[in-house]
Formats: C-alpha cells, sequence, structure tokens
C-alpha cells in the first residue's frame, strides 16, 4: 500500500482530490452562506448621469460600477451614461458588479476633399467618411463640364457624421448675350460706369505696381474684350498703383 501511494501518478491524484474536497469545503461553509446571506438591492438608475456621478451613486448604494465601454451616436450627450447592466429597478445582491456605458457624443468626421472630383467620386469620398452628398448646384464656369470646382466646407472641416455638404459643379462656358467691353488703358472709374451700363459688375481687382501709367489705369481684364457674358457677371481687373516692386500684389474682391 505504501509503496502504491509513493507512485508520481497516484500521489498527484490524491493531491488533486484533497483540494478539491478543501475547495467544496470552503465553497459549502463559506462561500455559499455568505452569498445567501448577502442583502439584496435594487439597483439605482445612473442613466443620464455623468460617468463620476453614476460611479458616486453605485457606491453609495453599494454596488461595484465599472466603466464597460464608450460608444458614439447615442441618444445622450457625450460624458453621460446612456446603458447599465443590470438595468435600473434590477434587485440583485450588494455588491454586485454594474457595467457602465459611456456616450462619446456625436461622432465627428473630417470632410475630405471633394474639388476636381466628378459626383460619383464625391459620392464615394463622403460616404467613406460617414458624410452624405447634399444640394448640387450647377454653374456656368471656365472649369471642365460636371467637375466640382467648390464645396460647402472646406476640406479638414470637422462635422457630426451623417451630415450633408453641398457642392458646386460646373456647367461648362455658355454664351452669354453681353459682349464684354474693351476697359484696357480706361481709369477704374470710367470701366466702372461702363460696365454698369452694359449690365455687368466689377469682379476682383488687382493692384499692380507701375511707375510709367497714371494711377488707377485699367492694365489688364479678364475675361478679354469680346468674350460674351451674361447680365450680372463679373468682370476682373488689373488696375495701375504708384509703389516699389518689392510690394505685394494688393487684391481687392469686389
Amino acid at each position: 500500500m505504501k509503496n502504491l501511494i509513493e507512485k508520481p501518478l497516484v500521489k498527484k491524484t490524491l493531491i488533486g482530490l484533497g483540494v478539491f474536497v478543501l475547495f467544496l469545503l470552503i465553497l459549502d461553509n463559506i462561500l455559499l452562506p455568505w452569498y445567501v446571506s448577502s442583502s439584496e438591492e435594487v439597483v439605482p438608475k445612473v442613466v443620464g448621469l455623468s460617468d463620476t456621478e453614476a460611479i458616486k451613486k453605485l457606491n453609495d448604494s453599494g454596488f461595484e460600477p465599472i466603466i464597460a465601454d464608450t460608444a458614439y451616436g447615442t441618444n445622450q450627450p457625450a460624458g453621460k451614461i446612456f446603458l447599465q447592466k443590470p438595468e435600473a429597478g434590477r434587485i440583485v445582491k450588494k455588491g454586485r458588479s454594474v457595467y457602465l456605458f459611456v456616450s462619446g457624443g456625436e461622432q465627428m468626421v473630417t470632410v475630405p476633399q471633394l474639388k476636381g472630383k466628378n459626383l460619383v467620386d464625391a459620392r464615394l469620398a463622403l460616404e467613406r467618411v460617414g458624410l452624405k452628398l447634399g444640394q448640387v448646384e450647377l454653374v456656368a464656369s471656365n472649369y471642365p463640364k460636371d467637375m466640382i470646382f467648390d464645396q460647402q466646407y472646406v476640406e479638414g472641416t470637422k462635422l457630426k457624421k451623417g451630415e450633408t455638404i453641398k457642392v458646386f459643379v460646373s456647367g461648362g462656358q455658355t454664351e452669354g448675350t453681353i459682349e464684354v467691353p474693351d476697359l484696357i488703358g480706361k481709369s477704374l472709374t470710367e470701366a466702372e460706369k461702363i460696365l454698369i451700363e452694359n449690365s455687368l459688375e466689377v469682379g476682383k481687382i488687382t493692384y499692380q505696381i507701375s511707375n510709367t501709367l497714371l494711377p488707377n489705369t485699367v492694365l489688364d481684364q479678364y475675361p478679354v474684350p469680346g468674350n460674351k457674358l451674361n447680365p450680372g457677371e463679373k468682370v476682373d481687373l488689373f488696375i495701375t498703383k504708384q509703389g516699389t516692386i518689392k510690394e505685394p500684389l494688393e487684391i481687392i474682391e469686389e
């Protein structure tokens, strides 16, 4: 018998059996009686509270609060509890863990570059980041037809996920009804008067240094004379000013 007990396999088996019996004794005489005798409590409601407030309330009620996860796009502001497990009103043993799920608020995404794309590519680029293509405004321009040349929000702007972005699409060049007058050599005042008489407007004014021509003389214009525009469209002017070449160009948007 002694030789049998001294065998390694038998010895390990007896040790394991002894540990198992000890565990059962502890479970039966200590753990189960403690669990059965533990008082029960109603889980308080912490949904809508901040994580700090929720933790304090649960601690005061004898529970163990645990921050389980953070999620975006919930109906609660950022930092508020939007879900708890077990739910409020459940009767459970005092000291039980209550898992808290915190709202990250509205998820913010970055606006991609849409300029230079067509509508199909722009829609895909927006969908990749969780945004949507909004109103599409077709505008006659010198840009290639069907190309997006401007967007409501510049690249890099932070927006809430799911928002829409308006884009401006080139309809290509269209033949207007008003021939652009020749303004080169005219004074700025004369040029403005001529444009008004032709139902056109002054656009961007770029000042350039000239020590040979009088100040406020039209050096160049865009569109050039002979092109046709529609009523209300603008003509950009390049105007002289005195100064030194080192001075940067001065641009005024009308």
